[in-house]
């Protein structure tokens, strides 16, 4: 499964590094092709001929040569890999990396990386459990990089507890993982939607809501990762879709949304509503915008339709259904009998009473509940990882359910 994939592995200054050299023969003896950028500081723990030996690759640990004065080019790096790898993170150059510094090659090289970014600490178990070392973590996780958690063991320092770097046979198999799912959904065709819905008022005010579109678009990457003909619906949102094969449909209105949802369905074996959409509408929009006046004014709403009903009242044999529940009261319950009502496969609950998921926010805690009455419940997750949990989800009810 590694054969012929790029990895680039950056070594920072952590005892940790003595494993290194046998992560990179793993990887050597797996088929893939293996570059090293090291820290200056990495260098007291490892050698880089040993390195340099082993991946077959020259070793880059400054931006330039003081040689000749030759450029080590960190986009080049940063453009090269299937996959970057810095193992191990020191608490320092974690800091680093939450903060955006770049003031060397593997720091540089990670802020132009186009790749996927897995990051494995190391560190005794007092910096690790720092409160600061905690929110640079969340940070990185935040903006989408994959954590190899420290398992806990004896540490260098003869202390014992969580901050031992991963050993070097789990990471490979962390690695293969990644590259197993890519493309398990190829040939799939695959509805989403995402974001809010904006029913007009007059020319300038509008009925919205919160929704960023930050988990239907976390969705969307998700499975186009893994091979799947994603169709976006996407309400107004600031959210760019960074996978070229995900084709997206700009909406404003419920109405909109509905008419490209129902279009698009028909053809698609799977479907996730992960829109916001607004449950009532304008009866009358203003044509001009209407002026302060001093007395109350009123607005009559009417409801819109309810795609996600409307969507299961069409569903076929061979179609999955996803919805999302957000719920602030009796979340369980409450989310099951829209599961029920609406013909759906699996629902996804969001409560706003768990701190850092919801609207706005680049994490999310989620409770999967499937029509077989299984379910699972997430921790306090980036967007991008509760997006691989939903859609590792689906892959396995499809699965049992013979769709695929």
């Amino acid at each position: 499964m590694l054969k012929g994939k790029k990895i680039l592995i950056g070594i920072t200054g952590s005892i940790a590094a003595y494993k290194i050299p046998f992560l990179v023969r793993l990887f050597k003896k797996e088929g893939a092709e293996v570059k090293v950028i090291m820290t200056q500081c990495a260098t007291d723990f490892v050698t880089p001929l040993t390195l340099s030996t082993l991946s077959q690759q020259p070793i880059l640990i400054e931006p330039y040569n003081k040689v000749d004065g030759s450029w080590n080019s960190h986009v080049d790096w940063g453009r090269w890999a299937d996959v970057f790898l810095i193992a191990p993170v020191s608490a320092n150059t974690l800091a680093k990396m939450a903060a955006g510094i770049a003031d060397n090659l593997l720091t540089t090289t990670y802020l132009a990386a186009k790749c996927p970014v897995f990051f494995a600490p190391a560190m005794d178990l007092d910096m690790y459990h720092h409160p600061t070392t905690q929110k640079n973590t969340d940070t990185l996780i935040s903006y989408g990089n994959h954590l190899i958690a420290p398992n806990e063991g004896e540490l260098a320092s003869g202390l014992c507890g969580a901050g031992r770097m991963e050993e070097p046979e789990a990471i490979v198999e962390v690695i293969r993982s990644f590259f197993e799912k890519k493309n398990d959904l190829k040939g799939q065709k695959v509805l989403v939607s995402a974001g809010p819905t904006y029913e007009p008022i007059d020319p300038v005010r509008f009925i919205g809501n919160h929704s960023s579109g930050k988990m239907g678009y976390a969705i969307a990457e998700a499975l186009a990762f893994r091979g799947a003909e994603v169709i976006l619906v996407s309400g107004p949102v600031a959210v760019k879709v960074q996978n070229p094969a995900i084709r997206t449909i700009q909406v404003q209105t419920a109405h909109q949304m509905a008419e490209a949802c129902f279009m698009a369905f028909p053809g698609c074996t799977i479907a996730i509503m992960a829109a916001a959409v607004a449950d009532y509408t304008s009866e009358s929009p203003a044509g001009q915008k209407i002026k302060k006046k001093g007395s109350n004014l009123s607005i009559d709403l009417i409801p819109t339709t309810d795609i996600l009903a409307e969507l299961g009242k069409i569903k076929q044999k061979g179609q999955f259904l996803t919805g999302f529940a957000l719920e602030t009261e009796n979340e369980t319950a409450n989310a099951q009998k829209k599961l029920q009502n609406k013909n759906l496969d699996l629902i996804v609950l969001n409560s706003l009473n768990d701190p850092g998921a919801g609207f706005g926010t680049d994490t999310n805690k989620v409770k999967m509940i499937a029509a077989d009455g299984q379910m699972k419940d997430t921790p306090l997750l980036s967007k991008a990882e509760i997006a691989e949990e939903i859609v590792n989800m689906i892959v396995s009810l499809t699965e049992k359910s013979n769709l695929k």
